[in-house]
């Protein structure tokens, strides 16, 4: 019987030795074996791997990369993970790594200097690529991720150098504007957060420029947050009936729901009817039936793609400039935008 204060026994791994002594062959022979592209001979190619199938040996992958400085990691920088949106970024685009045979890292993120921590542990383990998904690390963690010459793909901000995923927040703010200033509606609303990311800046300039080029009057309210709690706290503020606003955009989707909870079960308002709402992003809850919302739509297998592309791309071409690529929105129409009255408007439902 083990005494109880003697250390637990670490974790054995077969070796590359022991799968040559079964397989009779050399060290160097088990290495080629598993090395793309190596010469080795189809007799041994076939010792080697019944050898390694019967201990359970397995390649390992991060000696290997430490030895070449490299490695299949790939390092996903992200706030907030366990959002709709978010979790549907991470969940997407670590499918597609691992279909292409990396490893996805995830490491979270706030405001604080933990990206920069994280970044030097990607740095450490020689992360083949970091891709940021959120507007949260500051400016200096990209820059310190540039300095270092390590691939960077950042999905939702602005700063020039690394390859970009961006969308098209301005023309999603603008439409928004414009399908209620098509239903008649002269007082709108604005919810957002003060998490302050490039996305959100976006949204929110662009939908106040809009407004005002219609002649429509406009209020924005932040909640510290960007969920949908913020997004009820943001409701009882924008929504005094003083105000009258008739149409409210939501820089997100939750903080829409937010919105149209407080408004129907604290404010007895009919939506759409007396409030139209839109939001963005389309997360699954959106199409629920208790909400049926109105939303501009990311995709978010349709961003790990593009970053999986770009990814390739700058690895094969290293010294090329930098790839930016901007997504459209679609408007996904749902119930919660009052239709066109024809009688005052002309224009068909």
């Amino acid at each position: 019987m083990r005494d109880k204060h003697e250390p637990e026994a670490s974790p054995r791994y077969i070796s590359a030795h022991e799968v040559a002594e079964r397989a009779g062959v050399s060290r160097s022979a088990v290495s080629r074996t598993f090395t793309h592209g190596a010469s080795v001979s189809n007799a041994t190619r076939e010792k080697v791997m019944r050898a390694a199938e019967e201990l359970g040996y397995q390649v390992n992958d991060l000696a290997r990369g430490l030895l070449a400085n490299r490695s299949q990691l790939v390092g996903m920088i992200a706030s907030d993970p366990e959002t709709p949106f978010r979790s549907m970024q991470i969940a997407n685009l670590s499918r597609l790594l691992v279909e292409s045979g990396r490893v996805p890292v995830l490491i979270t993120t706030d405001k604080s200097e933990t990206g920069q921590v994280s970044h030097a542990t990607l740095l450490r383990y020689r992360a083949q690529a970091t891709i940021v998904l959120s507007g949260m690390p500051s400016k200096a963690f990209i820059d310190l991720a540039q300095r270092n010459g390590q691939p960077l793909i950042a999905v939702g901000r602005s700063e020039e150098g690394p390859d970009h995923i961006r969308v098209n927040n301005a023309l999603a703010a603008e439409t928004a504007v414009q399908i209620f200033a098509a239903r008649g509606m002269r007082r709108i609303g604005l919810v957002t957060s003060a998490v302050g990311s490039p996305n959100l800046v976006e949204r929110e300039a662009a939908y106040v420029q809009a407004a005002g080029k219609a002649g429509l009057e406009v209020f924005v309210e932040r909640a510290e947050r960007t969920d949908y709690q913020g997004g009820t706290l943001a409701a009882s503020l924008l929504l005094a009936p003083t105000r009258g606003i008739e149409g409210v955009f939501c820089v997100n989707d939750l903080m829409a729901l937010g919105v149209m909870d407080y408004a129907r079960n604290m404010l007895g308002l009919s939506i759409p009817a007396e409030l139209s709402v839109i939001g963005f992003d389309d997360i699954p809850e959106a199409s629920w039936g208790a909400y049926r919302l109105t939303t501009f739509q990311q995709s978010a297998e349709r961003q790990a793609r593009e970053i999986l592309r770009i990814l390739d791309q700058r690895l094969e071409n290293p010294a090329a400039p930098p790839i930016v690529v901007e997504l459209d929105l679609p408007l996904i129409t749902r119930d919660t935008v009052r239709t066109i009255n024809p009688k005052k408007t002309g224009e068909p439902r």
